[in-house]
Protein backbone atom coordinates (compact mmCIF):
# COMPACT_ATOMS: atom_id res chain seq x y z
CA UNK A 1 0.00 0.00 0.00
CA UNK A 2 1.31 3.64 -1.34
CA UNK A 3 1.26 5.86 1.69
CA UNK A 4 0.53 9.44 0.09
CA UNK A 5 2.10 12.47 1.31
CA UNK A 6 1.26 14.59 -1.20
CA UNK A 7 -1.28 14.72 -4.46
CA UNK A 8 -2.34 17.12 -7.27
CA UNK A 9 -2.95 16.90 -10.76
CA UNK A 10 1.00 17.05 -11.69
CA UNK A 11 3.22 15.89 -8.49
CA UNK A 12 2.98 13.11 -5.81
CA UNK A 13 5.45 12.34 -2.96
CA UNK A 14 5.05 9.02 -1.54
CA UNK A 15 6.53 7.66 1.73
CA UNK A 16 9.61 5.50 0.84
CA UNK A 17 10.31 2.70 2.99
CA UNK A 18 14.75 1.83 3.63
CA UNK A 19 13.80 -1.42 1.34
CA UNK A 20 11.98 -0.04 -1.62
CA UNK A 21 13.72 0.43 -4.82
CA UNK A 22 13.29 4.25 -6.14
CA UNK A 23 12.55 2.50 -9.61
CA UNK A 24 12.30 -0.66 -11.36
CA UNK A 25 15.35 -2.39 -12.39
CA UNK A 26 16.65 -5.39 -13.82
CA UNK A 27 16.73 -7.59 -10.36
CA UNK A 28 12.66 -7.62 -10.53
CA UNK A 29 12.74 -6.16 -6.96
CA UNK A 30 9.60 -4.40 -5.90
CA UNK A 31 10.02 -0.94 -6.58
CA UNK A 32 7.78 1.67 -5.33
CA UNK A 33 7.85 3.83 -9.06
CA UNK A 34 5.61 0.76 -9.80
CA UNK A 35 3.36 1.09 -6.49
CA UNK A 36 2.67 4.76 -7.38
CA UNK A 37 1.75 3.89 -10.86
CA UNK A 38 -0.28 0.96 -9.67
CA UNK A 39 -2.31 3.35 -7.16
CA UNK A 40 -2.61 6.42 -9.90
CA UNK A 41 -4.09 3.66 -12.20
CA UNK A 42 -6.54 2.51 -9.63
CA UNK A 43 -7.72 5.98 -8.18
CA UNK A 44 -8.12 7.69 -11.31
CA UNK A 45 -9.23 4.10 -13.70
CA UNK A 46 -6.60 5.24 -15.78
CA UNK A 47 -6.02 2.37 -18.79
CA UNK A 48 -3.00 1.60 -20.21
CA UNK A 49 0.02 2.90 -19.23
CA UNK A 50 0.36 5.81 -16.41
CA UNK A 51 3.08 8.69 -16.75
CA UNK A 52 5.09 8.72 -14.12
CA UNK A 53 8.72 10.82 -13.71
CA UNK A 54 11.14 10.15 -11.61
CA UNK A 55 12.09 13.72 -9.84
CA UNK A 56 15.11 12.06 -7.40
CA UNK A 57 16.68 8.98 -6.36
CA UNK A 58 17.01 7.65 -2.23
CA UNK A 59 19.37 5.23 -1.65
CA UNK A 60 17.86 1.99 -1.08
CA UNK A 61 18.27 1.10 2.42
CA UNK A 62 17.73 5.04 2.87
CA UNK A 63 13.99 6.05 3.37
CA UNK A 64 11.67 9.37 3.57
CA UNK A 65 10.08 11.71 1.08
CA UNK A 66 10.11 10.66 -2.36
CA UNK A 67 9.17 13.34 -5.24
CA UNK A 68 7.38 11.76 -8.67
CA UNK A 69 5.99 14.09 -11.38
CA UNK A 70 2.78 13.16 -13.04
CA UNK A 71 3.02 14.74 -16.48
CA UNK A 72 5.96 15.36 -18.89
CA UNK A 73 5.76 19.02 -18.49
CA UNK A 74 5.74 18.95 -14.89
CA UNK A 75 8.93 16.45 -14.57
CA UNK A 76 10.54 18.69 -17.52
CA UNK A 77 10.04 21.78 -15.06
CA UNK A 78 11.12 19.74 -11.39
CA UNK A 79 14.36 18.41 -13.29
CA UNK A 80 15.09 22.20 -13.77
CA UNK A 81 14.51 22.95 -10.40
CA UNK A 82 16.76 20.40 -9.20
CA UNK A 83 19.66 21.41 -11.66
CA UNK A 84 19.70 24.74 -10.27
CA UNK A 85 19.12 23.61 -6.69
CA UNK A 86 15.98 25.66 -6.28
CA UNK A 87 14.97 23.23 -3.73
CA UNK A 88 15.86 22.62 -0.36
CA UNK A 89 16.19 19.07 0.78
CA UNK A 90 16.72 17.88 4.46
CA UNK A 91 17.72 14.88 5.87
CA UNK A 92 18.28 13.14 9.46
CA UNK A 93 20.94 11.10 10.22
CA UNK A 94 21.84 9.45 13.37
CA UNK A 95 25.91 8.56 13.69
CA UNK A 96 27.93 7.31 17.30
CA UNK A 97 30.00 9.87 16.94
CA UNK A 98 29.90 13.33 17.94
CA UNK A 99 30.81 15.68 14.96
CA UNK A 100 33.45 17.66 15.16
CA UNK A 101 31.40 21.04 15.43
CA UNK A 102 27.88 21.43 16.43
CA UNK A 103 26.73 23.04 13.22
CA UNK A 104 28.79 23.23 10.11
CA UNK A 105 29.18 24.25 6.21
CA UNK A 106 30.93 20.63 4.58
CA UNK A 107 31.96 21.27 1.18
CA UNK A 108 34.81 17.96 -0.59
CA UNK A 109 35.34 16.72 -3.88
CA UNK A 110 33.22 13.63 -4.68
CA UNK A 111 34.28 10.74 -7.24
CA UNK A 112 32.09 7.95 -7.91
CA UNK A 113 33.77 4.62 -8.48
CA UNK A 114 31.26 2.98 -10.84
CA UNK A 115 32.38 -1.01 -10.51
CA UNK A 116 32.24 -0.65 -6.34
CA UNK A 117 28.85 1.64 -6.46
CA UNK A 118 30.43 3.71 -3.97
CA UNK A 119 31.67 7.79 -3.61
CA UNK A 120 35.33 8.55 -2.73
CA UNK A 121 35.67 11.91 -0.68
CA UNK A 122 39.08 14.30 -1.29
CA UNK A 123 39.59 17.58 0.02
CA UNK A 124 40.77 18.86 -2.85
CA UNK A 125 40.04 19.07 -6.79
CA UNK A 126 41.21 15.28 -8.05
CA UNK A 127 40.59 13.95 -11.76
CA UNK A 128 36.83 13.25 -12.14
CA UNK A 129 35.75 14.54 -8.65
CA UNK A 130 32.67 17.05 -7.97
CA UNK A 131 32.11 19.51 -5.54
CA UNK A 132 29.61 18.67 -3.14
CA UNK A 133 28.37 20.49 -0.17
CA UNK A 134 26.13 20.29 2.84
CA UNK A 135 25.30 22.01 5.95
CA UNK A 136 24.73 19.87 9.29
CA UNK A 137 23.34 20.36 12.98
CA UNK A 138 23.52 18.57 15.57
CA UNK A 139 19.87 18.71 16.66
CA UNK A 140 19.75 15.71 19.54
CA UNK A 141 21.58 13.11 21.44
CA UNK A 142 21.00 9.97 23.53
CA UNK A 143 23.50 8.75 26.14
CA UNK A 144 25.19 6.57 22.30
CA UNK A 145 23.93 8.57 19.07
CA UNK A 146 23.74 11.86 17.55
CA UNK A 147 21.20 12.98 15.53
CA UNK A 148 22.19 15.24 12.76
CA UNK A 149 19.45 17.58 10.81
CA UNK A 150 21.12 18.19 7.44
CA UNK A 151 20.81 20.55 4.50
CA UNK A 152 22.35 19.07 1.17
CA UNK A 153 22.95 21.70 -1.32
CA UNK A 154 24.30 19.55 -3.73
CA UNK A 155 23.07 15.98 -5.17
CA UNK A 156 25.95 13.99 -5.66
CA UNK A 157 26.29 10.24 -5.44
CA UNK A 158 26.28 9.12 -1.82
CA UNK A 159 27.02 12.61 -1.06
CA UNK A 160 25.74 12.63 2.83
CA UNK A 161 26.92 9.41 3.24
CA UNK A 162 30.60 9.68 1.87
CA UNK A 163 30.49 13.21 3.18
CA UNK A 164 29.72 12.41 7.01
CA UNK A 165 32.24 9.40 6.88
CA UNK A 166 34.58 11.62 5.83
CA UNK A 167 34.34 14.23 9.16
CA UNK A 168 34.66 11.01 10.61
CA UNK A 169 30.75 10.06 11.61
CA UNK A 170 29.81 7.59 9.37
CA UNK A 171 25.76 6.86 9.16
CA UNK A 172 24.63 3.90 11.49
CA UNK A 173 24.32 1.04 9.50
CA UNK A 174 26.31 2.39 6.83
CA UNK A 175 28.66 -0.55 6.52
CA UNK A 176 30.01 0.34 2.73
CA UNK A 177 30.92 4.09 4.87
CA UNK A 178 32.65 2.43 7.96
CA UNK A 179 30.04 1.90 10.24
CA UNK A 180 31.01 -1.12 11.82
CA UNK A 181 27.76 -3.14 12.13
CA UNK A 182 24.77 -3.54 10.05
CA UNK A 183 21.12 -2.87 11.08
CA UNK A 184 19.01 -5.80 11.33
CA UNK A 185 16.68 -4.79 8.66
CA UNK A 186 19.37 -3.89 6.11
CA UNK A 187 18.52 -0.26 6.65
CA UNK A 188 20.70 2.69 7.06
CA UNK A 189 19.55 5.55 9.77
CA UNK A 190 19.78 8.39 6.89
CA UNK A 191 16.21 9.59 6.35
CA UNK A 192 14.98 12.34 3.67
CA UNK A 193 12.55 14.23 5.98
CA UNK A 194 11.45 17.10 3.89
CA UNK A 195 10.98 18.67 0.35
CA UNK A 196 10.45 22.66 -0.54
CA UNK A 197 10.22 24.05 -3.79
CA UNK A 198 8.20 26.48 -5.43
CA UNK A 199 5.31 24.55 -7.32
CA UNK A 200 6.23 23.79 -11.22
CA UNK A 201 2.62 25.12 -12.28
CA UNK A 202 1.28 26.79 -9.56
CA UNK A 203 4.11 28.75 -8.78
CA UNK A 204 3.14 28.34 -4.83
CA UNK A 205 5.62 27.38 -2.06
CA UNK A 206 5.37 23.58 -1.28
CA UNK A 207 6.72 21.81 1.80
CA UNK A 208 6.31 18.14 2.19
CA UNK A 209 7.39 16.37 5.26
CA UNK A 210 7.38 12.59 5.83
CA UNK A 211 6.27 11.36 9.40
CA UNK A 212 9.27 10.83 11.98
CA UNK A 213 10.90 7.19 11.22
CA UNK A 214 10.23 3.92 12.89
CA UNK A 215 12.75 2.35 14.63
CA UNK A 216 14.09 1.65 18.50
CA UNK A 217 17.12 4.01 17.18
CA UNK A 218 14.95 6.81 15.65
CA UNK A 219 12.44 6.81 18.64
CA UNK A 220 14.95 8.07 20.85
CA UNK A 221 14.81 11.29 19.11
CA UNK A 222 11.02 11.37 18.98
CA UNK A 223 10.83 14.36 21.16
CA UNK A 224 13.48 16.38 19.31
CA UNK A 225 12.32 19.03 16.84
CA UNK A 226 13.34 18.60 13.41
Amino acid sequence: MVEVLYEDNHLIAVYKKPSDLSQSDRTGDSAIDSEVKKYIAEKYKKPGEVFLGVVHRLDRPVGGVMLFARTSKALQRMNEIFRTRDVRKTYLAIVSERPPEDEAVVTHYLKKNEKQNKTYVYDTEVKGSKQASLTYRLAGRSERFFLLEIDLHSGRHHQIRAQLAKIGCPIKGDLKYGYPRSNEDGSICLFARRLEFTHPVKKEKVTITAHFPRGDVWKLFLNVEV
